[in-house]
């Protein structure tokens, strides 16, 4: 696969800023057509004073007035503890006492609209305002019950008879800015529930609306003084941290935005949106194990939520586990599978443990779903070129170009693809054209600089390697050619000083210090080549961690994919030596010895892979 591969290996996972009042345990995202309702007592002195005056059934027991009281009374308790079904049946038996009270209407059809019998809220709301037309709250109570309908127009002008109504209402002005917020009016929106905060200063949960409604507005720094504000009024205000935190995070103030998001998850542990976002800062203040424990928190309390799962599985690859990773990107896959992100993702986390197989699939599904994105089929070449298809990966990155035109890095890949299939002019072609694209792509100028030095055109090498370095200065590997090159011109002192910042980049660089021992004896300086010479014997024989041992495969991959196949061997062979059970370098060692024809030796390479990794899938047949 193309050596600077990263670069579109990955999905931007992004989520959006809440975009309205939250309740815990929701979504990023996710508008919520109506918060909540806030209970409110509709005037019982009035309700009193409408029983009293109901009629002649009425009049005659005395106890109507009191019954009607404590049915109310029960019904709003009931509510408030989350009793639906006991509110509603407190409000029906005290409509039955008391049929024409508009408040008594009312406030059942609070209870059916949290219920989600809209049709039936809706009509105690018009039974409500045809008793009592001036009732404010029935006006804003059908106006969010007909947006729930998708009766917009209606909804608005109902929402806005409240406010007329009302104007000293907070919350008629709360819905209807939620609602204007809907609508995309930002703008409006901002200034009623401003208005709705200034009426009531006290409540905490306005002045966070106020900053949600900011944020969205990408006011950050006006947001962070209402949420700060709802904090210091209420600091047990989940939501008020939840906003807190991201806004911080937004503005990328990682340890204040990770203090109020971990606040806020003290506060609800179940909330998962919280989790996620303390994941997304915790990641960006460069802490990955507490990302992903707390983006596993995440997906624990919510496994359905693909966008979770999607966050765990490019953790997950972040931090080295790709069993997790691919374990994520699969039920990702399964909760979405229209979504071609998704297979993509699958796609990558296969083919990095080698199946390429089962990748290419999920890149063709991808381009399926969206056949206007290059990236896919740019992975799908990089599936291929794992496979050593180099026919087929230069017919991917070909029709990828086809699409993107422009993208440097295409045009690097269909040169790498051409130059393992030893079509070199056009190889060369493409990374040339690749850096008039971008001058700064390393990689075309490293690949450039060994196929130059493997056609014996040493001056045309040393000035692309030159370039290497110079696009990407801790390029231990295009040093270390380069150091080859010049040693090759007689440039003697040129080559000691550039293997020498290929061994200061990377110290267990064997071939390196190798290199410079020849060198230094060319130059007559025997003490110095004995001591290069005599590391590089210390490095070929000692056991070093598995983090040396990644990092020679890693060199190696680089060298394989210039084409250095000598090179390459060499790096494998040293990862092996290293650490003879890590799997990637056997693997890696099995594709770079079947690119030289050596199939039997690949074969054996690839079973010692295996056996290490059952995953592991053959790249060759």
């Amino acid at each position: 696969m193309a050596a600077s591969s990263g670069d579109y290996w990955q999905v931007s996972f992004l989520i959006s800023f809440l975009p309205t009042n939250p309740v815990p345990g929701t979504y990023p995202g996710v508008f919520l057509d109506s918060a909540p309702i806030r209970w409110q007592r509709l005037l019982l002195s009035a309700i009193c004073a409408t029983a009293l005056a109901a009629g002649a059934s009425q009049a005659q027991n005395t106890s109507t007035p009191d019954r009607v009281r404590a049915a109310y009374e029960l019904g709003v308790a009931s509510a408030q503890r989350g009793d639906l079904a006991g509110a509603r049946r407190a409000f029906e038996q005290a409509i039955h006492l008391s049929p024409r009270t508009a408040e008594l209407h009312a406030s059942l059809g609070q209870v059916l609209l949290q219920q989600g019998e809209v049709d039936r809220a809706v009509a105690e709301f018009r039974k409500a305002i045809t008793l009592k037309p001036a009732l404010a709250q029935s006006h804003t109570f059908l106006g969010t019950a007909l947006l729930r309908r998708g009766e917009v127009e209606g909804g608005m002008a109902e929402l806005r008879r409240g406010v007329q109504l009302a104007p000293a209402d907070a919350e008629a002005r709360r819905q209807l800015a939620q609602a204007l917020s809907a609508q995309g009016e930002g703008g409006m929106a901002v200034d009623e529930m401003s208005q709705a905060s200034r009426l009531a200063p006290q409540r905490a949960d306005l002045h966070d609306a106020v900053g949600v409604l900011l944020a969205q507005e990408a006011q950050y720094a006006r947001a962070l003084e209402e949420f700060r504000e709802a904090v210091r009024l209420q600091p047990s205000y989940e939501p008020a941290q939840f906003h807190l935190g991201v806004a911080l995070g937004k503005l990328q103030e990682w340890d204040k935005a990770a203090a109020s998001l971990q606040e806020a998850v003290r506060l609800n542990p179940q909330d998962a949106a919280a989790y996620s976002y303390l994941g997304q800062v915790l990641d960006s203040k460069g802490d990955t194990a507490s990302a992903l424990q707390a983006v596993r928190e995440c997906v624990r309390l919510k496994p359905d939520w693909a966008p979770g799962q999607t966050q765990l599985g490019l953790l997950a690859q972040k931090a080295g586990e790709p069993e997790q990773a691919l374990g994520a990107f699969q039920q990702a896959v399964k909760l979405t599978p229209q979504d071609a992100d998704a297979h993509n993702n699958l796609g990558i986390a296969l083919l990095r443990r080698g199946d390429a197989d089962s990748a290419i699939p999920e890149f063709r599904t991808a381009m399926r779903l969206r056949p206007q994105n290059s990236s896919y089929r740019k992975n799908l070449g990089a599936a291929y070129l794992q496979k050593s298809d180099f026919a087929a990966a230069a017919e991917q990155f070909q029709e990828a170009l086809n699409l993107a035109p422009g993208d440097a890095q295409l045009h690097y890949d269909l040169g790498l693809a051409y130059k393992l299939s030893d079509r070199l002019p056009q190889a060369i072609g493409e990374w040339q054209t690749a850096l008039k694209l971008d001058p700064k792509l390393p990689d075309s100028y490293y690949s450039l600089g060994v196929t130059y030095w493997q056609q014996g055109k040493f001056g045309e090498a040393e000035q692309a390697l030159r370039g290497a370095v110079q696009a990407k200065p801790d390029y231990a590997e295009a040093y270390y050619t380069l150091g080859t090159v010049l040693k090759q011109e007689k440039k003697l002192p040129e080559a000691a000083a550039a293997l020498r910042e290929a061994i200061r980049l990377q110290p267990s660089f064997a071939g390196a210090h190798g290199t410079l021992a020849a060198v230094l004896r060319e130059q007559g300086d025997a003490a110095g080549a004995a001591s290069e010479s005599q590391a590089a014997q210390q490095l070929m024989k000692q056991q070093t961690s598995l983090q040396a041992a990644v990092f020679a495969t890693n060199s190696g991959t680089r060298l394989l994919n210039a084409g250095d196949l000598d090179g390459a061997i060499g790096q494998f062979e040293r990862a092996i030596q290293l650490s003879a059970g890590y799997a990637p370098a056997h693997f890696q060692l099995a594709q770079a010895l079947a690119r030289k024809g050596q199939r039997a030796q690949a074969g054996q390479e690839f079973q010692k892979a295996k056996q290490l990794d059952p995953h592991l899938q053959a790249p060759f047949r």
